[in-house]
């Protein structure tokens, strides 16, 4: 059956570009998708029916040969295709210094586009301070056990003296007369899609909308300033070289917006002993072939201190011996050391030991 898009829009086939932009307006706020309650259906039947009726040319088609003239399936199709624009939208008419429409129609963007995407078509981002990336070369017991560490950073930082106001402590603050206490300036910037107005942040008083009737001696008046600070970071037990760890908002700082991130790259140094294997330490141990055989207790250096582990009767070259509790902390437990077993065995042996070697060789050992 054949659309009305007079009925649709519910305006007389008299109705002037006007009443139509109108009639218009009221039902894509009504049914946009992206509203509690809205009709994705009528919202798009609406849209169809405004890219006709607020064109000259598609209006006098349809008035003449119904919805079936050629042009009409291309705003009913909607999308791109066929020169529907957005949605179904035609941008045929989005002449320079215009609104949306045709060359007679002021239409303003940020009313219905600014409903698809959440109210955002206006909506100002807020700023963000610069991320601050830095090396931290740590010992590796503090790899295992975790370690808080001062570092001194060249940065932008909230201004001490004013804590961020821009004025002096105590002194009082007056509307800025730069953006009348709005916090931001609206500028106009033609293209070829036509005239867009978009809004910054005020540069004198950083988006407050008021300004201190004495500024900060430190920072003069911006809030913030650049220097050396010292801060404390926490680097958790665990952490392995060449991890990147973040810490929220101890970039630099920004005025009127929010801080940006510091990005600490950790460097563990070698341990002349002990390396990581997961949640476990691993360490190498030579025994002497005589005790590899007959067993014998042996001092350990561990991270914890000095601690003595049997070595059993008949042990073999790679095999491993675990001490549990001795590795790397995981939550309220920790891993293993492993112990490698290493046989030394001797390079040159005297006429006695070769005596005792040969006689070992007739027990068949």
């Amino acid at each position: 059956m054949a659309k009305n898009y007079y009925d649709i829009l519910g305006v007389s086939k008299s109705a002037s570009k006007d009443e139509i932009k109108k009639a218009f307006r009221k039902l894509a706020h009504e049914h946009h998708p992206d509203k509690k309650g809205g009709n994705a259906e009528k919202f798009k039947e609406a849209n169809e029916a405004y890219s006709i009726l607020s064109d000259d040319t598609k209006r006098q088609q349809y008035d003449t040969y119904g919805q079936t003239f050629n042009g009409a399936g291309g705003a009913g199709a909607g999308g791109f295709g066929q020169g529907g624009g957005f949605g179904g939208f035609d941008f045929s008419g989005f002449q320079q210094g215009q609104g949306f429409g045709n060359g007679e129609v002021e239409f303003d963007l940020g009313d219905i586009f600014g409903d698809f995407f959440g109210g955002g078509g206006r909506r100002q981002q807020a700023k963000r301070g610069r991320d601050i990336s830095v090396d931290i070369e740590i010992p590796f017991k503090d790899s295992v056990f975790g370690v808080e560490r001062k570092i001194v950073l060249n940065k932008t930082s909230t201004c001490d003296h004013c804590k961020g106001s821009g004025g002096e402590p105590g002194t009082k603050t007056k509307t800025c007369p730069t953006c009348n206490g709005a916090g931001s300036i609206r500028e106009n910037r033609r293209s070829i899609l036509g005239t867009f107005t978009t809004e910054k942040v005020c540069d004198a008083c950083h988006g407050r909308g008021s300004i201190p009737e004495e500024r900060c001696k430190i920072c003069r008046g911006a809030g913030v300033y650049k220097h050396q600070s010292e801060i404390s970071v926490k680097i958790p037990a665990g952490v392995n070289g060449g991890e990147t760890l973040r810490m929220t908002g101890a970039g630099e700082a920004v005025s009127g917006g929010n801080a940006g991130d510091l990005y600490m790259k950790i460097h563990v140094k070698p341990h002349p002993i002990f390396r990581k294997d997961g949640h476990n330490i691993v360490t190498d141990l030579k025994v002497k072939l005589s005790d590899a055989l007959l067993g014998k207790e042996y001092p350990i250096e561990t991270l914890d201190g000095l601690i003595s582990v049997k070595i059993p009767a008949g042990v073999t070259f790679g095999e491993i011996l675990r001490v549990k509790g001795k590795g790397v902390p995981v939550g309220s437990s920790r891993g293993d050391l492993l112990i490698i077993i290493n046989i030394d065995l001797p390079r040159k042996l005297s006429k006695e030991g070769k005596r005792l070697i040969e006689e070992l060789k007739k027990e068949g050992i």
